[in-house]
C-alpha cells in the first residue's frame, strides 16, 4: 500500500466512524461538514497487497479550533502505522463552525476531551495563515 492508500483509507475509516455514531446525521441536518487541515502520519512497517488490516480511530480532544483523533493500522495487535489528524468543521453555506456549536449539534465536551500539550504544539508548529493572510511561497 502506498502513502496515498494509507490517507484514503484513514479518510474512509473516519466517515465510517462518524455515520456508524450517529454523528453525521446531526452534523448534516445542521449544515456542517467535516475537513482535514493537518494530519501527519508514522509509517513502522508496510501493509502488502491483500493483507487483512484494522482501523483504529479514537478521538483525542477538542480545543477551541479543532477536533483532534489518532488512527492506526494494526495487523494481528500489532501497530503499523499511526496518524494524528487535526480535523475542522465547515458550514454548507460557507464559515468556519465555531466550537460552541459544534459542542451544541454533537454533544461532545471538551472539558471531558482536553488536548494533549504535545499536539497543541503539534498544531501550532503546522498551521498555515489564515485564508485572509497572505501566504507567499518563498523558501529560506
Amino acid at each position: 500500500m502506498n502513502n496515498g492508500a494509507y490517507l484514503s483509507n484513514l479518510d474512509h475509516a473516519r466517515q465510517e466512524l462518524v455515520v456508524r455514531t450517529g454523528l453525521w446525521a446531526r452534523l448534516r441536518a445542521a449544515g456542517i461538514y467535516p475537513v482535514v487541515s493537518a494530519q501527519t502520519i508514522a509509517y513502522r512497517k508496510s501493509l502488502q497487497f491483500g493483507q487483512r488490516y484494522v482501523i483504529e480511530s479514537r478521538l483525542l480532544g477538542l480545543d477551541d479550533r479543532a477536533v483532534y483523533v489518532e488512527q492506526r493500522f494494526v495487523v494481528g495487535g500489532e501497530v503499523y502505522a499511526r496518524a494524528y489528524v487535526q480535523g475542522r468543521f465547515l458550514y454548507d453555506a460557507g464559515g468556519t463552525v465555531p466550537m460552541e456549536a459544534l459542542v451544541e449539534v454533537t454533544g461532545v465536551d471538551p472539558v471531558e476531551h482536553p488536548v494533549p500539550a504535545w499536539l497543541h504544539d503539534w498544531a501550532a508548529q503546522v498551521r498555515l495563515p489564515g485564508t485572509r493572510q497572505p501566504a507567499p511561497s518563498e523558501w529560506g
